[in-house]
């Protein structure tokens, strides 16, 4: 489900005309979060870390609004819910793109989590069945302990799709953290709300 936002009445208005034909319209940020918690209970309950970490990174997402808007036309579409389309590595060193359906209830997602990778790392396909907007694309790179990122992007195409990656996890002072990075398109949120996601996903984890 989608609504239209009224964008002559939204408190953004002039932020939004003035970004949203730029060239590179997206704006990206790096953090580490604490995922000590998350991974003593994951390694407890016999979790995916993975499955665990990408259904509170959703949940973050779909309370707050200005990541679930999307430009269509010169327009701004409101979705009610937005799920994952992400990267499922492979054996064979390749990968594959899902669509993972967001859940509110983590048993549930996690059952269609499990189902959907097991489903891509038996087929050599790289586009998901289903896709579209109403998503949130994400990749996870285990094999790096990154400091910055940027995305492999086509200019041809429009694209306001939030798109948030996962590194791999380290220690220091006794703790677990992992590096995120988080890519917005600067016409449908700041800084503000990549800051109000941060704050969020990390007292998902805790």
């Amino acid at each position: 489900m989608t609504e239209k936002l009224d964008i002559e009445n939204w408190n953004r208005k002039e932020h939004f005309f003035f970004f949203k034909d730029f060239e590179e319209p997206f704006f990206g940020v790096t953090f580490n979060v604490d995922i000590t918690g998350a991974y003593r209970y994951c390694k407890q309950e016999s979790i995916s870390l993975f499955i665990y970490y990408l259904y509170a990174s959703l949940k973050t997402a779909n309370n707050i609004p200005e990541f679930k808007y999307r430009i269509k036309d010169n327009e701004v579409l409101v979705y009610d819910r937005v799920s994952a389309s992400s990267t499922i590595d492979r054996e064979d060193g390749t990968f594959g793109f899902s669509y993972i359906n967001y859940e509110e209830d983590f048993v549930s997602f996690r059952k269609n989590a499990q189902s959907e990778i097991d489903r891509v790392r038996s087929t050599r396909e790289l586009i998901p069945s289903e896709s579209g907007d109403s998503v949130i694309h994400f990749s996870a790179i285990p094999w790096v302990q990154f400091t910055s990122l940027s995305h492999a992007r086509s200019f041809r195409f429009k694209d306001s799709v939030p798109k948030i990656s996962f590194g791999r996890i380290f220690e220091k002072e006794n703790k677990k953290w992992m590096p995120v990075s988080v890519h917005v398109h600067h016409a449908l949120m700041d800084g503000y709300h990549v800051g109000r996601f941060v704050r969020q996903f990390q007292q998902e984890l805790n």
